[in-house]
């Protein structure tokens, strides 16, 4: 699942900008584009109402759609609703309000974290830790920043290690936490949400542990090469996997660093931000004849160990755009693109030196439409308009169902599978809405997005 900022620019993410490189962008007279941009807004917002009233039929109050099978399924003994509270924030922006009053409802009845039940810390912050943050700031409602404040006093044990640095598995009700191998991305990516709900609630307990667990982490990386590996002992506090790359895993670390330190204006997290991002460049940027990519190399020595490029990778031209560096990202989404029309869709896993599959599966991504977005909106220049366009109705012609939207089980038979996660409807279309649409429902100067694109919005 990840995005990034500039501190000039200050997340002029989704404000039509001038372009801002000797680059002439192409042009389309403008009322023919506005035209275009309202016809493939109310396309995104007809597909979202599509796979929502897939789930509102067929898995009401569950986690996620099973949308060839019609059923729910959910990710533990007991759901936490999370499409509807990932979902909710979309609707808001579109205008969804009968859609957003029906979600509230069930959100605030159903969901409950009092149950005896472990959970994966990462993935329940940036889905409905996020979720309730982002429906708190844009609704209103108290009893959203309530259910927040429950559930990060839940998750904070997962920060009682040696290091400080969390378990990545806890239970709700006990306090019990599992699995101390965890990884960059997952120790990495807490600090937008603890940091709000300090923000929010005026208990800066929250963002202590998280500040503490990402100072440990930075002050592991390799002192000679400034990366970071795989996987990190959270008790001994030692690397159980040298390989880097910017990928999951570790992905959504780099891309935090850059929302922390816009978000809340703080140079420390800048600081981190550019030393991590110049290594990533020194030693995993790739310009071969068939484009600009990231490849994976081992943390200590910075030799170069696969030429390794995925789905996932498909965040970086947003986070270098926000983090100031568009020259690489516009090379970046070159790439990015080229793997997803040459094959349909984009694979999971790809080599790029051989142009071969690693992984087929595509899983609903929204990383590759995310960064055409971010780029379109900081240079002006249509043609990322048009990759997410074709990104877009590439999604509908193969992952569409009676029932909602199936992920691919490979790309180069688009056999569908039963799955629809409920990023699909917070991450996917809600930034091919933003890229076609002029929404006015936030203001970016003083908004980011986590990496599930929940709005975090600077209040204070």
């Amino acid at each position: 699942m990840r995005l990034r900022f500039t501190l000039l620019l200050l997340f002029t993410f989704f404000i039509s900008c001038k372009n801002t490189t000797q680059e002439k962008p192409n042009t389309t007279p403008t009322n023919d584009f506005t035209k275009e941009k309202q016809a493939m807004a109310d396309k995104v917002k007809a597909e979202f109402l599509h796979a929502w009233n897939g789930y509102k039929k067929y898995a009401w109050g569950m986690d996620d759609l099973k949308p060839l099978s019609k059923k729910g399924r959910n990710w533990y003994a007991h759901s936490l609703v999370m499409t509807p509270v990932d979902a909710f924030d979309t609707m808001l922006l579109m205008d969804l309000n009968d859609e957003a009053k029906e979600c509230k409802e069930l959100i605030l009845k159903d969901l409950s974290f009092d149950h005896d039940m472990e959970v994966q810390v990462f993935e329940i912050v940036i889905r409905i830790l996020g979720g309730l943050i982002s429906a708190y700031q844009m609704d209103g409602d108290p009893k959203f920043l309530e259910l927040a404040k429950d559930l990060g006093d839940r998750l904070l044990p997962a920060f009682d290690t040696p290091t400080g640095m969390p378990y990545r598995m806890v239970n709700l009700k006990t306090g019990v936490t599992r699995d101390h191998n965890n990884n960059p991305a997952e120790i990495g990516t807490l600090q937008l949400e603890f940091a709000m709900l300090s923000q929010l609630t005026g208990n800066p307990k929250y963002r202590e542990k998280a500040d503490r667990a990402i100072e440990v982490l930075y002050n592991k990386r390799n002192p000679k090469t400034n990366l970071v590996g795989t996987i990190i002992d959270v008790k001994k506090g030692t690397w159980e996997n040298t390989d880097s790359h910017i990928s999951g895993m570790i992905d959504s670390y780099y891309e935090y660093l850059i929302k922390m330190a816009i978000l809340f204006d703080d140079e420390k997290y800048r600081e981190k931000y550019d030393v991590g991002i110049a290594a990533v460049n020194k030693y995993l940027l790739d310009k071969t004849p068939d484009g600009w990519w990231y490849s994976h190399a081992n943390m200590d020595t910075g030799e170069r160990i696969r030429t390794q490029f995925g789905a996932l990778d498909a965040f970086m031209p947003a986070m270098l755009a926000l983090g100031g560096d568009v020259e690489t990202a516009k090379q970046i989404q070159e790439s990015c693109f080229k793997m997803w029309t040459d094959h349909k869709i984009e694979p999971e896993q790809y080599d790029y030196s051989k142009g071969e599959i690693l992984a087929g599966p595509y899983y609903l991504r929204p990383e590759n439409i995310e960064s055409a977005a971010y780029l379109f909106h900081h240079t002006g220049d249509k043609k990322y308009f048009d990759m997410g366009k074709t990104m877009f109705e590439s999604i509908v012609e193969h992952c569409k169902t009676d029932a909602g939207y199936a992920e691919i089980k490979d790309v180069r038979t688009m056999e569908q599978k039963d799955d629809m996660q409920s990023f699909f409807l917070a991450e996917t279309l809600k930034y091919a809405y933003l890229l076609f649409s002029d929404q006015k429902k936030l203001d970016f100067k003083n908004t980011i997005f986590n990496t599930e694109a929940h709005p975090m919005q600077r209040t204070w």
